[in-house]
This record gives structure tokens, C-alpha cells and sequence, in this order.
């Protein structure tokens, strides 16, 4: 069972009073008032009370009643019902609690679903512009679906951070097999998001165009506002993910790199070693003319012919970069 956060009428861009959920039907068909109504988790008795009162249509209740997968918005004769989804990021991950819209001619009714920003920041800003607010329903409406907008962006600020810090991670060390998981997890959390926000901007783009009674014609910029800020928050997603992806590559780049200088060491060492080797392997052969063999600093010679060689051996290796 929900609750009412909030109900309050207004007018001439001012609160009148607050009032019960019963007695909305009766302040919203006063001309020049709107009823403002905020759920928290209502239920199935709540919202069929709210259809008897604003003549809500059945599709809508019954899409109401139902948990969604992305932002919509859906028109219904002169009222509309929009779905939106706040991002909430906790130690468990990122999840998205819904909102649910219904607007028409003197009401806006909004049912959170779920533990997010509290929709109170908005009624207080609202209140605190009068002059705006007396536009009515669309500002509000407005007001809302930027609220949500906003919320999106310490988000990415923070993911922007994080992948900040990854890259010069990167740079530091070798990728643990926990750099890569947290990459990999912010890279879909980005593709997430990329999926509840990107609806949004064709939302605003229908909202501008909707021709209802109670959207003023004057309030189409302001939505338009909305959808600037959509697209931004598209091409800031769209760098994020490239900045994973470059996080990855850069690692894979670098213990590449680290791999190749340790194969040129062994080379370097393999070669040094085998120099002796050939040389031990020659006089193992054990022929009976091998003159040097017999004689007196034979043994010494060949030390020290090993000895140079090895030294020649290094100190190329050594200048050239292999060891």
C-alpha cells in the first residue's frame, strides 16, 4: 500500500491548500486551478480512485498498474501519461526507479515507484517561482521531467571520475583481473544508461509538438531546453564509453609491450648462453686432432674466448635496448 507525499491545489501561480486524495475531483474543475498530487508506491486502490476522480483512461490505468523497461510517453484524448526512470547507484550497482506522469487539464498526478530523489525538491522550486508557475500544468510537468534530467548528471560526473582514474591506473601497473571486471561493469553501466536516456529525447521532441489545452504554446521552448540537455547528456555517454574502451585497449597495449620486453630479454640471455654452449660442444666432440687440446693454457685460452664473447654479446644486447 503507497502513500500521499503531497496534494495541494493551486492558482495565479500560488498554493491554495492542501487537500485529501478525495477531494481532487472537485478543486481541479474550479477554472483556473490545477491539483498537484504526489504517490509514493501507490497501489491498485489509490490509482482506481484517481481514474473516478480525473476520468483517467482504462489503457492508461492499466499501463499504470504495470512495471515498464523504458521511458514512454502515451496520449489518451487530452491528457497524456509519461513513464521516467531516475538512476539511483548504490554498493549493490546501478538501478532505476520509475515515475509515473499523468497530466491533463487541471491535475498532475506523479507515483514514484520505488527510492529516489524525493519529488518535494521540486513542488518547494516551483512554489518558490510564482510567476512560472502560473502557467500551470505544463510548467510542472516541465519541472518534473527536468528534475529527472538532473539527476543523470552527477552520475556521470562520477563515472567520469572513475574512468579517469582507471586510465592513469592503467598507465601505472598491469591490469589486475579487478581493473578489468570494474571497467567492464561501467561499461555496461553505461549501455544502461544509454537506454533509459535516450528515449527521453524523442519524449521532448512530442512534447513540443502535443496540442493540448493545458500545454501552452509559450512552454515549448522550455521543453526544448529539456531536450538540449538530453543531448548532451547522449554525447557525454557516447565520450564515457569511448573512454572505457580506450582504458582497455591502452592496457591491452601496454602488457603487450611489457610481454615483448621480457621475450627480448630472454632472447638476449638465450643467445649469451648458447655462445658457451657452442663453444663446450665443439671441444666435446672429442677428436684425436685437436691440437689445442694439449696445450699448456689450452683450458685458460678457452675460458677467456668464452669470457670476451659473453661480454661482446652483452654489451651489444645491453645497447641496443634488449637487456
Amino acid at each position: 500500500m503507497g502513500h500521499v507525499v503531497a496534494a495541494a491545489v493551486y492558482a495565479k501561480g500560488k498554493k491554495i491548500t492542501d487537500i485529501s486524495l478525495d477531494q481532487g475531483k472537485e478543486w481541479a474543475k474550479k477554472p483556473g486551478h490545477f491539483v498537484w498530487i504526489g504517490l509514493h508506491d501507490p497501489g491498485a486502490e489509490e490509482l482506481t480512485n484517481l481514474q473516478r476522480q480525473f476520468d483517467l483512461h482504462e489503457l492508461a490505468l492499466e499501463d499504470a498498474l504495470v512495471r515498464h523497461t523504458r521511458p514512454k510517453l502515451e496520449t489518451f484524448g487530452d491528457a497524456l501519461f509519461l513513464v521516467l526512470y531516475s538512476p539511483v547507484r548504490t554498493d549493490a550497482g546501478l538501478t532505476f526507479v520509475e515515475t509515473q506522469l499523468f497530466a491533463g487539464t487541471g491535475y498532475v498526478i506523479s507515483a514514484r515507484y520505488g527510492e529516489s530523489a524525493p519529488y518535494s525538491q521540486v513542488r518547494q522550486r516551483c512554489e518558490a517561482r510564482p510567476l512560472l508557475l502560473e502557467h500551470g500544468e505544463d510548467f510542472v510537468l516541465y519541472a518534473l521531467l527536468a528534475f529527472v534530467i538532473e539527476n543523470y548528471r552527477p552520475l556521470m560526473d562520477s563515472y567520469h571520475g572513475e574512468l579517469e582514474a582507471l586510465e592513469q591506473l592503467v598507465l601505472d601497473r598491469p591490469l589486475s583481473q579487478a581493473d578489468v571486471e570494474h571497467i567492464q561493469g561501467v561499461r555496461r553501466d553505461l549501455l544502461r544508461l544509454r537506454r533509459y536516456i535516450g528515449p527521453l529525447a524523442e519524449i521532448c521532441q512530442e512534447l513540443q509538438r502535443l496540442d493540448f489545452p493545458f500545454i501552452d504554446k509559450n512552454m515549448r521552448p522550455y521543453f526544448r531546453d529539456i531536450a538540449i540537455h538530453v543531448n548532451r547528456l547522449l554525447e557525454d555517454l557516447t565520450a564515457l564509453r569511448e573512454m572505457a574502451d580506450h582504458a582497455i585497449e591502452i592496457g591491452l597495449l601496454l602488457e603487450s609491450s611489457r610481454q615483448s620486453v621480457v621475450q627480448r630479454k630472454f632472447a638476449a640471455w638465450a643467445a649469451i648462453l648458447a655462445f658457451p654452449t657452442a663453444v663446450a660442444g665443439i671441444y666435446g666432440m672429442n677428436f684425436q686432432n685437436m691440437p689445442e687440446l694439449t696445450w699448456h693454457y689450452g683450458y685458460f685460452g678457452v675460458l677467456g674466448f668464452i669470457a670476451v664473447g659473453c661480454t661482446g654479446l652483452f654489451a651489444s644486447f645491453k645497447r641496443s635496448g634488449w637487456l
